[in-house]
């Protein structure tokens, strides 16, 4: 069995690990690049396989960064199937056409504008495109045994993470991999935690927070202090959110803290993401998933007004506040929240919280990072409004508990590949398994490949 690291390496993006074995082969995960240019130029270099020969796909599940390239995989010749779970395949409905709408927006906006240096700018691939890819995609429950290849076989586990997030377990006769995928927290206030990793030969392990411990202080006492400092000036909060995950839970916490009066009762808030109102709904039908009654998550539903026009949208970008205001995307990348920043981030009584992971080379980093404008748009934007930032409300493990995690496992895996975190958080992890629990643990770089038979680098 061959491992290549195709994404995921010496990044938090991207994902993508090849799988060989014999003449089957694998892609689990299949991410998109975010952040920097130089990374994210990678969408559009050509892949060291025929898409063509490739027997399947396994998703851990459904964030871009791990799904966002399946659309192009397909319209590159992969001919199989895509496996994931049912919540994952629901969410894939939504982020994979969403995904292709703001690619073709962002090269239609650039061509308009004159600020790209490609004649003309293209999407990676339109809506349409994405939609057709779903037709590919089909379900397997958390538990069940499948092969998606001669000669392997693949189980997928609940890792906490959002709805259908999964670790996956790969054997062949004579090897077995976990992989990670993004692992959730064992306390979260909505997702239950992710269940105990299984015996394997060899280890894929995030590392998005390997270098951090999340504030222990209560993350909606955080997020209402900063609500409520901003109302008192009559400004707008922007609160930058992911669309899966994290708008649910600043939901939830919103309502939680007009009921207990620790923010004004009649302050507007407004979800002005029509992705993350369309997820919400799924949270009803996936409820033992999370820790939601089906009372909390309809009151979780009516904690904002939903924004779902652009006409609505840019109406409110001539309202005054106070107010709150949740849009993706959560590292302003792009979607609704950058008009948002565009319309408001200059005035000082306004707030910009970053409810999360800020991958380098995002906006969301710079902002967080203390610059003094951003571009958008064609335009530098000057921040002057309050910048908050919240990663206690990360979806992801951090540290402390990713070790705690692979502490579980009934023995050492052979080697451990830390992957998914900026070179740094990587290291720190690596490091910290080789010292605390003695383990072979190695940071791979982009395009490693690796002989699993061996245990060896090449």
């Amino acid at each position: 069995m061959k491992l290549t690291f195709l994404g995921g390496a010496d990044t938090v993006t991207g994902s993508k690990y090849l799988l060989t074995h014999g003449r089957s082969s694998i892609l689990v995960d299949c991410g998109l690049f975010q952040g920097y240019k130089v990374l994210r130029e990678r969408n559009w270099a050509t892949l060291p396989f025929n898409p063509a020969t490739l027997n399947a796909v396994v998703l851990t599940h459904a964030h871009l960064d791990h799904s966002g390239y399946v659309p192009l995989l397909i319209k590159n010749g992969f001919r199989g199937p895509v496996y994931c779970t049912d919540g994952t395949i629901e969410l894939c409905r939504i982020l994979l056409p969403d995904s292709g709408a703001l690619q073709e927006e962002d090269a239609a906006r650039a061509n308009r504008r004159g600020y790209t240096r490609h004649q003309p700018a293209m999407p990676l691939y339109t809506r349409s495109e994405a939609e057709r890819s779903l037709d590919r995609f089909e379900a397997r429950a958390f538990g069940e045994r499948f092969s998606p290849a001669p000669g392997l076989w693949v189980t997928l586990r609940p890792a906490g993470h959002i709805l259908g997030a999964a670790f996956a377990e790969v054997r062949s006769r004579q090897t077995s991999i976990l992989f990670s995928g993004d692992l959730g927290r064992p306390n979260d206030d909505i997702m239950r935690p992710p269940a105990d990793p299984v015996e394997t030969d060899y280890l894929v392990i995030e590392s998005t927070y390997g270098n951090r411990k999340h504030d222990t202080s209560d993350p909606y006492e955080v997020l209402g202090r900063s609500i409520a400092r901003a109302a008192a000036r009559g400004g707008i909060v922007m609160i930058a959110s992911f669309a899966v995950g994290r708008a649910q839970s600043l939901l939830w916490g919103i309502h939680r803290l007009k009921r207990e009066g620790r923010i004004p009762r009649d302050l507007p808030v407004f979800l002005n993401s029509p992705m993350a109102t369309d997820v919400t709904k799924i949270y009803q039908d996936h409820h033992k998933e999370h820790r939601l009654s089906r009372a909390e998550t309809e009151a979780m539903c009516r904690a904002a007004t939903i924004i779902s026009s652009v006409e609505d949208s840019r109406r409110l970008n001539k309202s005054a506040g106070p107010m709150v205001i949740i849009a993706g995307s959560g590292m302003a990348t792009g979607g609704r929240i950058i008009h948002h920043l565009h319309a408001f981030a200059e005035d000082p009584r306004n707030m910009i919280v970053l409810a999360g992971f800020q991958a380098g080379g995002t906006r969301g980093a710079a902002i967080l990072g203390g610059a003094s404008s951003v571009r958008i748009f064609g335009d530098d934007v000057p921040i002057g409004a309050e910048v908050v930032g919240l990663d206690s409300l990360s979806a992801h493990a951090d540290a402390d508990e990713i070790v705690d995690w692979v502490r579980r496992l009934p023995h050492p895996p052979r080697r451990t590949f830390v992957t998914h975190g900026e070179p740094a958080a990587a290291d720190a992890l690596r490091a910290r398994l080789k010292r605390e629990l003695g383990w072979d643990a190695h940071v791979p770089e982009h395009m490693e490949r690796c002989d699993l038979s061996a245990g060896a680098a090449s």
